[in-house]
């Protein structure tokens, strides 16, 4: 036995010791023996590990793709250059913007500045996060400033010096975190597609030590890379939580957590090398975790109100969450340790205020209450004049994933789509399925049929209608394939 592997184990017996020595002098038909409380011990606590630290791992995978991928380090920016396509495996992302992820860290370098530039040619919507993906601020015309662009200073942990003035000051728990940024479109051409890029690449990124002369932003376009930040769940994610817990702080809301990763090999300062009979309880812990989150994706479904009434669209975003995460989870209270495990694994990105740049719903299944199968043929009609003061999108994701379906030509449909077509009323017709109604392709989204599919309905710019109901998005049904 490895002697890191041994020494957890050592630790764990004398936690147990007690109920060790009641088994071999006392009640031997009624207890577990020494070993196999260690296992189930291991295994209980790596369950909540992977519910605790899902948020951490999910920006890990996204970081190191950055770095394996992309070839980039952090300061820096990762972009993709045109509409997203399947190769971007990270959780639910919208194909229909262009997306640009500045990663920071300001253990070495000391504050960072990201600067978003004013809405003049175009406009950024996003938030920035920390590493847990609580939300810093909202920037942009949905952000603090307010459409006007700014430079947003980020601080690290127990930074002490008065920032400067004309910063928008962020300080952060963490030392690492990174901005979702989408570069908004004005509609799906080709050339206002290139203007959103060419806008998109105005946001800068540096040091403040540096800022009386920046250097230029190294961007790292990912367009034609397979960039999977799906969730593993296996030995993966353990190394991916570890890599963390060796570069950050201790935050106090979570140093209950210290000695619960001790005892499953997570030690700061310490290498990560379970022997093989941790490695197996490991294995067996993050199964069991998959399957209750899954669970509790399925309930959000079931036990979630519906946004409109006798419809399946819920919103997704977990509101005891977002509300605690806004607030940097300052109420004494509340910990929403559960709600936030589940969001990670189909989503990234936390809004500071949701509702006010953008508003999701989603759904998983059909108007009669049914999964949504690739192998089926769906249509979704989308009333007319949609409450959005920019545009709308629907996309199918991959419902094991939660990842863009694999090998597809497109993933969504978008108000902005030049070659939609509209009916007569003004509404929309689309349709979903592994082929395409005849005549219909530019109203189609491709899906794989041995798998199911999820949607997520976007409204970017979202306008009273939404929230008062009188605009109403209908349940997708099943039609006869053609």
């Amino acid at each position: 036995m490895r002697m890191r592997a041994a020494c957890a184990a050592l630790a764990l017996v004398a936690i147990l010791g007690h109920a060790g020595a009641s088994w071999s002098s006392e009640s031997k038909d009624n207890t577990f023996p020494p070993e196999e409380l260690i296992r189930r011990t291991v295994e209980r606590r790596a369950v909540e590990a992977v519910i605790w630290g899902m948020p951490v791992v999910n920006y890990d995978l996204m970081l190191q793709e950055m770095i394996a991928k992309a070839k980039g380090l952090p300061n820096q920016i990762v972009y993709w250059s045109r509409l997203l396509d399947w190769k971007n495996q990270t959780l639910t992302p919208n194909p229909d913007s262009i997306y640009l992820m500045p990663f920071f860290n300001t253990k070495d370098v000391g504050p960072v500045v990201i600067e978003i530039p004013p809405a003049d040619d175009g406009s950024i919507n996003g938030t920035i996060m920390d590493v847990w993906q609580a939300p810093l601020e909202d920037v942009g015309p949905a952000g603090v400033d307010k459409g006007r662009g700014g430079k947003y200073l980020i601080l690290p942990p127990g930074y002490k010096d008065k920032a400067p003035d004309n910063y928008i000051v962020l300080p952060s728990q963490t030392y690492q975190g990174y901005a979702l940024l989408r570069s908004m479109l004005k509609s799906g051409s080709d050339e206002d597609v290139a203007k959103a890029v060419a806008y998109g690449l105005r946001i800068k990124i540096y040091p403040l030590s540096q800022a009386a002369n920046p250097p230029p932003t190294r961007f790292l376009d990912a367009n034609d890379v397979v960039y999977d930040a799906t969730i593993p769940y296996d030995m993966r994610f353990f190394q991916s939580l570890n890599r963390i817990v060796q570069q950050e702080p201790w935050i106090a809301r979570d140093r209950a957590m210290i000695d619960m990763l001790k005892s499953i090999g997570i030690d700061r300062g310490k290498p990560f090398d379970p022997d093989q009979t941790t490695q197996a309880s490991l294995n067996a812990a993050i199964r069991e975790a998959k399957a209750l989150l899954e669970m509790r994706y399925n309930d959000l479904f079931a036990s979630t109100p519906p946004y409109f009434d006798t419809t399946q669209w819920v919103v997704p975003a977990l509101p005891d969450y977002i509300e605690q995460a806004g607030a940097g989870f300052s109420e004494p209270e509340s910990y929403a340790v559960n709600d936030r495990g589940l969001l990670f694994t189909y989503a990234f990105f936390t809004p500071k205020h949701l509702g006010d740049g953008q508003f999701y719903l989603m759904a998983i299944k059909d108007k009669e209450g049914r999964n949504l199968s690739g192998a089926n043929t769906y249509r979704l009609t989308v009333p007319e004049n949609a409450p959005v003061k920019l545009y709308w999108s629907v996309t199918a994701y991959d419902r094991a994933t939660h990842a863009l379906i694999r090998d597809q030509k497109w993933s969504s449909r978008s108000s902005q789509n030049v070659e939609l077509q509209k009916n007569a009323d003004g509404s929309v017709d689309v349709y979903f399925g592994p082929q395409a109604p005849p005549s219909r392709e530019s109203n189609w989204v491709p899906t794989n049929p041995a798998g199911d599919f999820e949607l997520l309905f976007r409204f970017y710019g979202p306008e009273r209608p939404l929230f008062d109901k009188t605009w109403k998005l209908p349940d997708i049904e099943k039609v006869a394939a053609q």
